[in-house]
This record gives structure tokens, C-alpha cells and sequence, in this order.
């Protein structure tokens, strides 16, 4: 049976309904392996990672307040459970996620290069190749850069779903945003000329 609301969801999960948890865990499993795996560099930690995130939201679900969407409040679960993550397995990896996020922008910096929302190249989506490669240069984005990414092009969510998730300001948002698209761009440009990237 489909549901309809976050509320109808929460409802039949606690009411102790399975089959309703089982179709939130289906719904939202693409966004929440889209978050670990863009920020998790231990590809054997991932899953395990993965099903923790699953297991807090079954534990908290009585704790959603229905201040955002359900897949939001998922979203930041995922989110804070790979944060924590690096700050006990790869303290290197989180002090160098903390100071991308601490990197604060300048207003200058919002007016001159927000005006301009460019595209991922249309190119790369052809053919499966041409996927692959984006993947792999999308891999080599710093993992501020790479989340977002992933959660605007693929999960579909807005600025402010991201800024949720994230605990990013909306601006800071769209500025990492803007500045992953670019840095893309840029090891786009240099794999074409053959360059190491």
C-alpha cells in the first residue's frame, strides 16, 4: 500500500506497520546512499554506514515534528551519521571537511559569481561511458562539493533541503554549488587536453 504523507508514513511506522517502513526505507535509499557514499572514502564502511542511518531513523521516527519534509530530516540523519564517521575513523578527513565548511564566502564573492547558474556539461549524458567518466570526475570533487552536487542534480532537493541537511546557510548553498559546477567544468576541460587531474 502507498503512502500518501509523511504523516500517513510516520503514523503506520508507529503503529508498528512494516510494510510502511519498508517503502520509506525503498524511497529513501537512493538519497541516503547518494550522501555516504559522496562523503564516505571507505568503500567497505559505506553499507554498514548505510544501515546504521536506516536503523536511527526506525529509533527516532517518534521524534520527527513535521518542521520539513521526512526525506530532509532522513537526509540530515545520513548526513550527521557520516560526519561522525570521519571524526572517529579519518580525523584528517573531518578536520579537512570542517575547514571547507568553515571556508566563509564574502559578500563580493555571492554577487559576482551567483549571477551566473550554469548546467553540468550535456554532453557526458550520451552515453554510459561519458557516465562513468562524470562519476569519476565528480569523485574527485572535495566532499562538501560532491554532497551537494549529488543532492541538487540527483535527489532533486532545493537550496534550503540541502542547507537542512547539511546545517549550511542557503547562500553558502548555492555558492558551493555554483563553485562545484565550475570545479568540474575545470577537470572536464583537463581531461579533454590530457591533462593529470
Amino acid at each position: 500500500m502507498l503512502l500518501n504523507t509523511d504523516h500517513e508514513c510516520v503514523e503506520r511506522i508507529l503503529a508498528g506497520d512494516k510494510s510502511a517502513f519498508r517503502q520509506l526505507f525503498q524511497e529513501n535509499r537512493p538519497l541516503v546512499e547518494h550522501i555516504v557514499f559522496r562523503m564516505i572514502p571507505n568503500q567497505a564502511d559505506r553499507e554498514e554506514i548505510c544501515q546504521e542511518v536506516f536503523l536511527k531513523v526506525f529509533e527516532n521516527i517518534g521524534t520527527f515534528h513535521f518542521k520539513s519534509r521526512l526525506q530532509t530530516w532522513i537526509g540530515r540523519i545520513a548526513y550527521n551519521t557520516s560526519l561522525n564517521y570521519l571524526r572517529k575513523k579519518g580525523p584528517e578527513l573531518y578536520e579537512n571537511f570542517l575547514n571547507m565548511q568553515a571556508d566563509s564566502c564574502k559578500e563580493s564573492f555571492f554577487e559576482m559569481h551567483l549571477r551566473s547558474d550554469e548546467p553540468l556539461p550535456d554532453e557526458y549524458s550520451e552515453t554510459q561511458d561519458r557516465n562513468m567518466t562524470v562519476r569519476r570526475l565528480i569523485e574527485k570533487l572535495p566532499v562538501t562539493y560532491r554532497t551537494i552536487l549529488t543532492l541538487f542534480h540527483i535527489d532533486g532537493q532545493n537550496y534550503q533541503e540541502i542547507g537542512d541537511i547539511m546545517a549550511l546557510p542557503e547562500g553558502t548553498v548555492k555558492s558551493y554549488l555554483f563553485r562545484a559546477r565550475k570545479m568540474l567544468r575545470e577537470y572536464h576541460e583537463a581531461l579533454l587536453q590530457g591533462e593529470d587531474i
